[in-house]
């Protein structure tokens, strides 16, 4: 059974997930929005983030002037995911963690074998 949670409290814990990123980590992400979406785009009904942008590992070096990344958080496929609030918020850290990772260039391979996948 999925997870009652209001919006602005998933909010929260998406919030929260950003908090807790080590400060080294934290301190090296920029020109990054986080953006929560109701629901996952139609052809792909499941995903629960998307990173959307070039990874600092494939900037040219006069890479400015660009529009900001964007990770997308998805709330209806994380909430229909789970069973309790515990699960839920442990699946946004992950997801988070999953789209801040292709920030730096990690790909999806690397991602699984780090359990973040």
């Amino acid at each position: 059974m999925p997870v009652d949670i209001e919006p602005d409290d998933f909010d929260r814990l998406v919030e929260s997930a950003l908090d807790d990123l080590p400060d080294e980590v934290a301190s090296l992400v920029s020109n990054v929005v986080v953006q929560v979406e109701p629901d996952a785009p139609a052809d792909d009904p499941d995903l629960l983030g998307i990173y959307e942008g070039v990874a600092l590992t494939e900037r040219a070096a006069n890479h400015s002037g660009m529009l900001p990344d964007r990770i997308l958080v998805f709330r209806r496929p994380l909430v229909e995911m789970c069973d309790s609030l515990d699960e839920l918020r442990d699946e946004v850290r992950i997801t988070v963690v999953h789209e801040v990772a292709h920030h730096f260039g990690i790909g999806e391979e690397r991602l699984h074998a780090l359990g973040l996948g």
